[in-house]
């Protein structure tokens, strides 16, 4: 996979995961990284989408019918991220970038996986064609009370928003039982506090990989 990173920013819809993974890329860059696709430099990945095939998958998953089967869901999810995984990932990665996701594989396990009882071992079956080798070097996770995500919300709710506080209490469980099933992998970071406070905890849990590769 070359010498690329790549992190992902995880945690209930409205924890402001967008907000730090957005500020995340402009520190990477403030230390001379090659950050964000080749094509689109200085970007974060969101997903579902970063592909014409994803962000169609996204207008259907987040904008679509409000009952999909929860086996719908996943498997719509593992597609539009194995086309991200082809497309942008694998190649960004094997040139040594460094890559930020606003969210990835470890969403569809806490949302299908734990939240809507698909099991999480059932739903990573699942995806390993679709990601393969390439999972995140660290995950972090910004742990937010889910009444108080959603609040922050602005705009018209999407299809999984919707459903309210109840799914994101259970998908802030899943995201609980991964980091302490990948411990390695995937860490809890407090997501109370100002937009600072927040950021200077992301650098400090990602501070040890980014020593290790001599960042």
């Amino acid at each position: 996979m070359g010498d690329g990173i790549l992190i992902s920013i995880e945690g209930v819809d409205g924890c402001g995961k967008s907000t730090q993974a957005a500020l995340l890329v402009e520190r990477l860059t403030a230390r001379g990284l090659p950050v964000g696709p080749a094509d689109a430099p200085g970007s974060v990945v969101r997903e579902p989408g970063g592909t014409p095939a994803g962000e169609a998958v996204r207008d259907l998953l987040l904008r679509g019918p409000d009952r999909l089967s929860p086996w719908t869901e996943a498997l719509l999810y593992a597609a539009a991220r194995a086309e991200l995984v082809e497309r942008v990932l694998r190649p960004g990665l094997a040139a040594g970038r460094a890559l930020v996701l606003d969210r990835y594989l470890d969403s569809s396990l806490a949302y299908q996986g734990h939240a809507r009882g698909l099991g999480i071992d059932s739903v990573l079956a699942v995806n390993a064609p679709a990601t393969g080798d390439v999972l995140p070097d660290l995950t972090l996770v910004l742990v937010l009370d889910p009444a108080t995500a959603l609040a922050r919300r602005r705009g018209d709710p999407d299809r999984i928003e919707r459903e309210g506080v109840a799914l994101q209490e259970s998908v802030a469980e899943g995201f609980v039982e991964l980091a302490r099933r990948f411990p390695a992998r995937v860490r809890l970071v407090e997501g109370v506090g100002t937009i600072a406070e927040v950021a200077a905890r992301v650098d400090a849990a990602l501070a040890p990989l980014l020593e290790a590769r001599r960042v």
